[in-house]
């Protein structure tokens, strides 16, 4: 009897893995986006900024008990007010002599600014992304 040997011949197909590309267009327009989204985040942080100075004022001067015949403490108390309203009623006012302490002007400080932390991040959720930043934020992750 003869003894064959049958060689099997194998095919090995190596394969590199490659992150997906991420088509955002020319450079240009993705750059024009990003310095948009940035101006927006600009925007948004100076909004904040303003609401807060201006809550946070109304609380100081409800607490020292400010003068309301004063022209710079009526001007406070009317521009804050429309802020501070859709939060009045939340909690109670604590009041002791002529210094009061509204709760909601508090409640209504700590929510536009999480309101504001939440449209930095969804506009940051939109912006393009070039395949270099994807690789950089899944290697550091």
């Amino acid at each position: 009897m003869e003894t064959q040997q049958a060689s099997e011949t194998q095919t090995v197909k190596t394969v590199s893995a490659s992150a997906p590309s991420v088509d955002v267009g020319s450079p240009q327009k993705a750059y024009g986006t990003k310095k948009a989204i940035f101006r927006l985040y600009q925007v948004i942080w100076y909004v904040l900024g303003v609401v807060e100075v201006l809550l946070a004022s109304r609380i100081i001067l409800k607490l020292i008990g400010a003068n309301l015949n004063s022209g710079f403490t009526s001007f406070i108390y009317s521009v804050s007010a429309p802020l501070a309203s859709p939060f009045r009623g939340v909690l109670g006012v604590t009041t002791s002599l002529e210094s009061v302490i509204e709760w909601s002007t508090i409640i209504a400080m700590a929510v536009y600014a999480v309101v504001a932390f939440g449209l930095i991040k969804l506009f940051q959720l939109i912006k393009p992304t070039t395949e270099r930043e994807v690789n950089q934020s899944v290697n550091n992750q």
